[in-house]
């Protein structure tokens, strides 16, 4: 991969992430290219991380790998004006959009189009990101890899087997970290009420959340095992659970979830309708 030509189309927090990872793992700044249209900004990228600049044009010529980094809006108009530009350039289309599927990038790119539908999240900004991705038929296992390499630089990818599963990528991991954020602004609040300082709150609200993370992620117990070992019976942690259970937090969650994934499928129709 380090000799491998990227290039991105928009250069905004999730592509500058990716720049920056794939930097940091070995590809040399003069084989990523990137365009933009707010160019100041692609400036200021190009010179921090050395990278080369130019049109859409220059990229499809130039490079192997092409991330579509523009926002869902504007990507059918970016897309088809891609396709023109390659030609018959066989490359790899890598997509962050959301609501932007497999299909809408078939029907702009055509059928013979290689294409891995990628959705990541915004941990990805500091290397713990966690991304699905689904591979449409004319994707190599060769063009498979390179796109798990590129994608692995900001964090874990793991493939999916469907295109829709990227819907609940997006509910689980894609909007996921707004759901835990939400949850620590509460205990931060909650902890400034009781009487504990702004920053003591806010740092041990970080603390906590990162330690149960590690924990979940590198213990030989499952979930509920590790759960079970802090809720000793008759204790404070059993007497906040049983508020949890009590309000319903796990129907909640599966609400939310589903009604994530409800409007991750509601942006591809939309897509359709325009």
């Amino acid at each position: 991969m380090k000799s491998t030509k990227i290039g991105f189309i928009g250069a905004g927090n999730m592509a500058n992430g990716l720049i920056r990872g794939l930097i940091a793992k070995g590809t040399k700044p003069e084989n990523i290219w990137a365009s933009d249209l707010d160019d100041s900004k692609l400036q200021l990228l190009a010179q921090d991380c050395k990278i080369q600049t130019g049109s859409n044009t220059n990229i499809a010529s130039n490079a192997n790998v092409i991330v579509l980094a523009v926002k869902p809006q504007v990507m059918r108009d970016a897309c088809k004006a891609l396709a023109a530009d390659l030609s018959d350039r066989k490359v790899l289309l890598v997509s962050i959009a959301a609501g932007i599927t497999t299909a809408h990038l078939e029907s702009w790119f055509g059928d013979s189009a290689a294409i891995v539908r990628c959705m990541p999240n915004t941990p990805a900004l500091v290397g713990m990101g966690a991304s699905g991705l689904f591979a449409n038929a004319k994707v190599t296992e060769e063009q498979k890899q390179l796109a798990q390499e590129v994608i692995s630089t900001v964090g874990f990818a793991t493939w999916v087997d469907a295109d829709s599963d990227i819907d609940i990528v997006t509910a689980i991991s894609g909007s996921g970290p707004a759901y835990f954020f939400l949850f620590m602004e509460a205990m931060q609040a909650t902890a400034k009420e009781m009487g504990l300082s702004e920053n003591l709150a806010r740092a041990l609200t970080y603390h906590t959340a990162a330690g149960a993370a590690a924990l979940a992620q590198y213990s030989e117990d499952d979930i509920a095992t590790l759960r079970r070992n802090v809720t000793s019976p008759g204790g404070t942690t059993e007497q906040a659970i049983l508020q949890f259970e009590e309000g319903d937090l796990r129907g909640l969650v599966a609400k939310a979830l589903q009604a994530a994934r409800t409007r991750s499928v509601e942006l591809a129709e939309e897509t359709d309708s325009t």
